[in-house]
């Protein structure tokens, strides 16, 4: 009986004890407010981009704060060293800040915000300082990928590291890439490859391969050389082009059953699964869609949009367009050519589009030459063409050059032109900072009137001025492709 009056004695002193506390707490919350020295200090609680490296995928961070802040304060001492120009906008206690352009690659950048105040609930006095932010972020390297062509190199994947300055050989010697393409993050590549051994064969012997290339990873094991991992063998199938969709899950590729020869359509391959047939339609060249839904065809008299999945039905018919060159990064905007016949004039023309998501069919150019490879910026305000100029005299001659299209104005500038034709392509670097292209043994540009033997050139468009910079860059192969 004593033992439980004394807990109940202790009890209620307890009892009384929290109540004092609570509520003294009450009172002085209500009676400082902001002002009192327990209450939690303005600070920076999360930035997105804290020691990540970004790419041009990257438009856009978030800097999220801990209580209401003053904007004007956090809008003009916000700093970027090097700058990286940009827009800022608020939703709730998030800065979300949009860059302008895309970030260049191979950058070390440093974020600090000091002087910036928070708020006060009355809006009418200065608010506190609130905490110093500084962190810091990088950008990828600078980096490509080309197939040697000389050497130990032939026939061999290169990449150069051009921010550490750095060369290195992928694959192994007794594989014979005839084609790649990178992963979104540009960790990896898949390729198809041949045996060496099998020489001129090899193209109907293709398999499918990938690599790693050591960047943009954070796992340990793909910073140690790497050996090629078989995706897919050609016992039962001739594998011919392929595709890899924008979010590096899906494989699209153009197969030839070896016994069947009519047999003969676009597969898929996604989540380690065999292959399955897309369709079995005679289709010519294909291309994913940026969302990495669907897969454009050229098929019979136009493009047919599949989706992909086995045995799939046409979404959408497009009858004017013969081949789909490429896509904006955004899928919004597409690259489209339409094969003209002027019956009146005898004569045979092509007509580079524009087409978009909204309906719109624009003419950017009409041609009697060739439309080789167009490629948008990532931006998707520019579109990068290799084009040919028929000659007029009674030789059938194509004079190859290449030229920048905006797509505001619809406005096309001749940036090079070569003296011979080559079946040329071109690669836009995710910076935008400069377009990479190859040239065969004895050809010349007609603004340099240098010989250039199956090397790696690089064209840099103007940032200031109306010129453009063209380097012959010390790369014997060719298909150069910027890491994305």
């Amino acid at each position: 009986m004593q033992i439980s009056s004394s807990i109940d004695r202790i009890a209620i002193a307890l009892i009384i004890l929290l109540s004092l506390i609570i509520a003294f707490l009450l009172v002085t919350g209500a009676a400082c407010r902001d002002n009192c020295i327990f209450h939690a200090g303005g600070r920076v609680s999360n930035f997105s981009w804290y020691n990540q490296t970004i790419g041009y995928q990257d438009r856009a961070f978030l800097l999220t704060f801990n209580r209401p802040v003053d904007r004007p304060s956090v809008e003009q001492n916000l700093k970027i060293e090097p700058p990286l120009p940009g827009k800022i906008s608020w939703s709730g206690l998030r800065l979300a800040y949009t860059l302008n352009n895309p970030v260049p690659y191979g950058g070390k950048y440093k974020l600090t915000l000091t002087q910036a105040r928070d708020r006060f609930n009355n809006g009418k006095e200065a608010g506190k300082p609130i905490e110093p932010f500084e962190a810091e972020f990088a950008s990828r390297d600078r980096a490509f990928v080309y197939i040697g062509s000389q050497g130990v190199e032939q026939g061999r994947l290169i990449l150069y590291d051009w921010t550490r300055q750095q060369k290195k050989i992928l694959t192994p010697p007794n594989l014979v890439v005839f084609e790649f393409t990178p992963y979104p993050q540009g960790d990896r590549l898949l390729f198809s490859a041949s045996s060496k051994a099998q020489g001129v064969d090899g193209i109907r012997n293709l398999e499918l391969y990938t690599v790693t290339t050591g960047l943009n990873t954070q796992n340990p094991e793909d910073l140690a050389t790497s050996q090629p991992q078989l995706i897919l063998d050609a016992q039962d199938y001739q594998n011919n082009k392929f595709a890899l969709s924008q979010d590096g899950k899906t494989i699209v590729v153009q197969r030839l059953n070896r016994k069947r020869l009519n047999d003969f359509g676009l597969w898929i391959i996604k989540d380690n699964r065999p292959p399955q047939l897309i369709t079995n339609a005679q289709v010519g060249d294909f291309l994913i869609t940026p969302d990495s839904q669907t897969v454009a065809v050229a098929q019979g008299e136009g493009i047919a949009l599949l989706p992909l999945e086995p045995n799939a039905q046409p979404l959408d018919f497009l009858p004017k367009f013969g081949q789909v060159l490429s896509f904006t990064p955004d899928g919004t905007g597409a690259a489209m050519i339409n094969y003209n016949t002027d019956n009146a004039k005898l004569r045979y023309t092509r007509s580079l589009f524009y087409v978009n998501n909204q309906g719109v069919q624009r003419e950017l150019l009409n041609t009697e030459g060739s439309i080789q490879d167009c490629q948008f910026t990532t931006t998707g305000k520019t579109l990068y063409c290799w084009l040919t100029e028929l000659s007029k005299g009674e030789q059938y001659l194509e004079k190859p050059y290449l030229a920048s299209i905006d797509l505001n104005s619809a406005a096309i500038k001749t940036l090079l032109e070569l003296s011979t034709y080559q079946d040329h392509t071109l690669s836009v670097a995710p910076d935008e900072l400069g377009i990479l292209f190859t040239q065969s043994a004895n050809s010349t540009t007609a603004n340099l009137n240098q010989p250039s033997n199956s090397s790696i050139w690089l064209l840099i468009p103007p940032t200031l001025t109306d010129s453009y910079q063209v380097e012959n860059l010390p790369f014997i192969g060719f298909h150069p492709q910027w890491l994305p």
